[in-house]
């Protein structure tokens, strides 16, 4: 700095920076993370977004935009900002474990994350340091030239760098690289906290363009700018793309009271492109030409392309999963007038990385095969390959809920009157237990959700509109779509199985249509292999035709199997098993839980024996502390502590 006098003679300070003192920054940097600081800029142009530069990086966003060059290698970014308050306490977690999921790597392993000086990042550590965070930001970053970058762990350090520069703060960030798509890219989970342990605001502008803008910058630096070739190879692909392409963009600007003249376009370098993008929309009825040189594009033509390309991504799901067999591909749609999907899992993943939204691929009795959106936040690893699972749309009153208010009298339904009725009308083959004891199930479902009132072991009072309160409660607590496990085990494994299995209740009640083909045939053999095993095992016999089961057959099989595992598990603690015995409560702390083929039980352990009780999700949390249930049947009803006390299942 120096001082000088201009030609009035009053002294003037005259600035002179210094060299740069961080190693590896340009000057450039420091002034716009300074001027970023100092929240410096140009005044917000006529119909920009409120709000977009209110945080670090603005300054930052414009530079790049000016220093990006039109034949810049380009790069997808997808930004979602968390409120972790909202989004729950294992949200992180569950996030990174998605991520870190199997066969994401170039090998086909594990993805394994990474951090800014790290390979192996303890994302443990991670976690716990952003469990006090406000907000975290996830980022998914896919160049569109990722398999020529081969290195997209040094790329996204190199990125992460320049992002620090821009924002003027340290980072704390992870990050896992994805190779099991067609377009390799990588999750970036970021702390929502700088350096100081403020909170972390980025301007909306360097959301939406500064990081992409430094990202495309970097990827040419390293792969060197796009040729004219390979621009124009590109955007002759997406003439005929049916998804929302770059040509899309400037066809929408150009409009004027939704009319497209091709005149705008007279200068256009892309203007031949452009037009045979306008008569492939025309194919897909979207455009129409009005008039000669004059075209109306639909106001919905975007949403409508979007569609499309989502629904282009399902069906190459679809056809990966089912290889060279040919089948009808439908896409179960909530609220389609159609009946509910029951099939086996044949492949599953993730439709909406960034949002953790998964998908399953079920092979359906009706021989056909079913792509599955699932509920946000759904747990993949619930549904194992091989599965047999049961997806419909809570946008109707389930057919239980339409038949407990049918055989309702003055508001109270009677258990053991439904039984005798079942009895009277059952025919060979079917168990008038099972369906009743499918009721019940339901009725404790409700009750647990406060609809219905339990008065006696067999009595339940209701409300009038009991079908329409058991749908809203099923919307709730499901979402559009209700997909649920029936059997963790695959047919083939439960042919031979002692215990009660999904194919010994088709045996027993089963309702299901089963096609010629597909995974229809295979049920259909499965059952007649299980008859003949249970004949083997005394607990059915032909009758010409007809396969006539043992009374109380799955409580029988239940039982065997549950005698079977709490004898390994004696010989393996040394405890003592006592039999949870119906209408009683047993209590104790509840250990673990063990997966049988009749269900999923859990091991309560009073402190002498132990008891294996059904399990339910709500008492997962309550791991290692002291509950207590009463067993009715194969139900369950759970309550917290030794003594009475709330219902928690």
């Amino acid at each position: 700095m120096s001082k000088e006098r201009d030609q009035h003679g009053e002294e003037r300070v005259r600035p002179r920076p210094g060299a740069p003192k961080q190693r590896g920054q340009t000057y450039l940097n420091q002034v716009l993370r300074q001027a970023n600081k100092a929240g410096t800029g140009k005044p917000r142009k006529a119909g920009h977004q409120p709000g977009a530069r209110l945080g670090r990086g603005h300054v930052a966003a414009r530079f790049s935009a000016q220093q990006l060059s039109p034949n810049a290698r380009r790069v997808t970014i997808k930004t979602r900002l968390v409120n972790l308050r909202q989004a729950g306490k294992r949200s992180t977690a569950s996030h990174l474990r998605y991520i870190e999921r199997d066969g994401v790597s170039r090998e086909g392993d594990p993805g394994r994350a990474y951090g800014p000086l790290t390979d192996q990042a303890d994302v443990e550590a991670f976690e716990e340091r952003g469990r006090e965070d406000r907000h975290q930001f996830r980022f998914i970053v896919s160049p569109e030239d990722a398999e020529q970058l081969d290195d997209l762990r040094t790329y996204t350090r190199h990125l992460m760098s320049r992002m620090e520069a821009d924002l003027g703060t340290r980072l704390d960030w992870v990050a896992v690289d994805h190779w099991n798509t067609d377009n390799p890219h990588t999750h970036i989970v970021l702390r929502g906290k700088d350096d100081t342990g403020k909170d972390l605001v980025i301007a909306r502008d360097y959301i939406a363009e500064g990081m992409r803008n430094r990202a495309a910058e970097l990827a040419t630096e390293w792969l060197g700018p796009r040729t004219e070739l390979e621009i124009q190879q590109g955007l002759q692909r997406e003439v005929q793309q049916e998804r929302f392409t770059s040509l899309d963009r400037p066809l929408l600007r150009a409009r004027q009271a939704g009319v497209l003249s091709l005149k705008m376009l007279a200068n256009h370098p892309r203007r031949q492109l452009l037009i045979g993008r306008l008569q492939h929309l025309q194919r897909l009825d979207l455009a129409h030409e009005v008039r000669p040189g004059q075209w109306l594009m639909h106001d919905d033509a975007e949403a409508t392309l979007r569609a499309l390309g989502e629904r282009g991504d399902i069906v190459r799901a679809l056809q990966r999963a089912m290889g060279g067999t040919q089948r009808e591909l439908p896409v179960f749609e909530p609220g389609a007038s159609h009946s509910a999907v029951v099939g086996r899992v044949v492949a599953k993943g993730l439709a909406d990385e960034l949002h953790d939204r998964g998908y399953l691929v079920v092979d359906g009795l009706d021989g056909r095969a079913h792509y599955l959106d699932l509920p946000a936040h759904t747990q993949l690893a619930d549904y194992p390959i091989g599965a047999v699972v049961e997806a419909r749309s809570p946008s109707e009153p389930r057919t239980v809920d339409r038949t407990i208010a049918a055989l309702a009298v003055n508001g109270i339904y009677r258990s053991d009157q439904h039984l005798a009725l079942a009895k009277s009308q059952a025919s060979e083959g079917h168990s008038p237990e099972a369906l009743v004891e499918r009721h019940i199930r339901r009725l404790e479902a409700l009750r647990r959700a406060g609809i219905v009132e339990r008065l006696a072991d067999d009595v339940w009072r209701m409300p009038a509109d009991l079908p329409e309160q058991g749908r809203q409660h099923d919307a709730r607590r499901l979402g559009e779509v209700a997909v649920e496990l029936r059997t963790p085990l695959p047919v083939e494994q439960q042919v031979r199985a002692v215990g009660a299995t999904w194919l010994d209740q088709q045996l027993l009640g089963g309702s299901l249509v089963l096609n010629d083909k597909g995974f229809g045939a295979e049920v259909r053999e499965a059952l007649r292999q299980r008859a003949d095993f249970l004949a083997e095992l005394g607990l059915a016999e032909r009758q010409d035709q007809r396969v006539v089961l043992a009374r109380n057959l799955l409580a029988t099989l239940r039982g065997r199997e549950l005698t079977t595992a709490a004898l390994d598990i004696s010989n393996q603690t040394g405890m003592q098993y006592r039999p949870a015995i119906e209408g009683e409560r047993v209590s104790g702390v509840y250990r673990r839980s063990v997966q049988l083929v009749s269900g999923r039980f859990a091991l309560l352990d009073d402190g002498i024996g132990f008891s294996l009780v059904p399990w339910k999700p709500v008492i997962e949390p309550k791991l290692g502390q002291s509950l207590s249930a009463v067993v009715q049947g194969n139900g369950v009803s759970w309550q917290l502590g030794r003594q009475r006390g709330p219902s928690i299942g």
